[in-house]
């Protein structure tokens, strides 16, 4: 009678996880900046040019994403805005490589380890699929509240390229973008909340015991401004499926080399009168 009782029990047990993980879902939005520090030299820019360009800059990379998710899968989407303020005027021109699209869609299946993140680059759509990379993080005693949510804590370390510093000499960009980049060490911080049972969160960062409302990763820093568990309308976690299908170190490829053509393609050349171009590479 025991076992027959046990094993009823175990049963229960798994069709209430089962129904719990169909039935727990939530929305959560999160709000993006990165600091972007530009030197440009006095013969390039005047200083009102330049504090009004890095006011526009500032806000084209303050953004609004959502994370909808469920306890084994999510889609983190950029909210559409009015299109992106032009940087630049007159003989001056800005171009920015690396922002990402509005298009972008990152799902991610945390039960099956592995992604499939849609992105509208250069005009080509592509469709990134690999496994999700895991992140050694490092349970910290650190508490804080974050709105309502008590949270943890958490940090990792990466190695990163060190930002190149470029001078308006075509001969000392060609110098630097022909040596081998310089790797250094970066401490990623989270800060996540074990009152929202998922171990998932913005962006590619996710394993933690909890929904991760917080992150700052060099200059770029996520913060969550709102949650909504359970919401009324049921909530649809469609994986996609358009675009030319890569791998993330292919993708990687693709990028860096076509970066380089658009580089090459604006740098401005000596003895023209087409006006100076500033290309600025967005990284970690």
């Amino acid at each position: 009678m025991r076992i027959v009782i046990r094993a009823i029990v175990l049963t229960l047990a798994v069709v209430l996880s089962t129904v719990n993980a169909q039935t727990f879902q939530g929305v959560a939005t999160y709000k993006t900046q990165r600091q972007v520090d530009i030197k440009i030299d006095s013969t390039q820019m005047n200083s009102d040019m330049h504090t009004k360009m890095m006011e526009m800059m500032k806000k084209q990379f303050q953004k609004t994403f959502k994370l909808t998710f469920n306890k084994e899968a999510s889609i983190y989407k950029q909210e559409e805005t009015l299109a992106k303020p032009q940087v630049g005027g007159g003989d001056m021109q800005i171009m920015v490589v690396g922002s990402g699209g509005g298009s972008d869609e990152l799902y991610k299946n945390t039960k099956e380890q592995r992604f499939a993140d849609l992105k509208d680059t250069y005009g080509k759509v592509f469709l990134v699929k690999d496994a999700i990379e895991k992140i050694e993080w490092k349970l910290e005693p650190d508490t804080r509240f974050i709105g309502e949510y008590q949270c943890y804590k958490a940090t990792y370390t990466k190695m990163v390229e060190k930002p190149r510093q470029f001078t308006s000499s075509d001969d000392d960009k060609e110098e630097e973008e022909d040596k081998e980049p310089e790797m250094i060490e970066r401490t990623v911080t989270a800060w996540y909340t074990p009152q929202v049972p998922i171990n998932n969160g913005p962006a590619k960062y996710q394993g933690l015991p909890g929904l991760i409302l917080e992150i700052h990763d060099g200059k770029l820093t996520i913060v969550c401004s709102k949650i909504v568990l359970n919401p009324e309308e049921k909530i649809e976690i469609k994986e996609p499926s358009k675009g030319k299908e890569v791998s993330q170190k292919e993708y990687e490829e693709i990028m860096d080399k076509k970066a380089k053509e658009m580089m090459e393609r604006y740098r401005p050349r000596k003895g023209g009168r087409d006006g100076e171009t500033i290309s600025i590479s967005i990284g970690g």
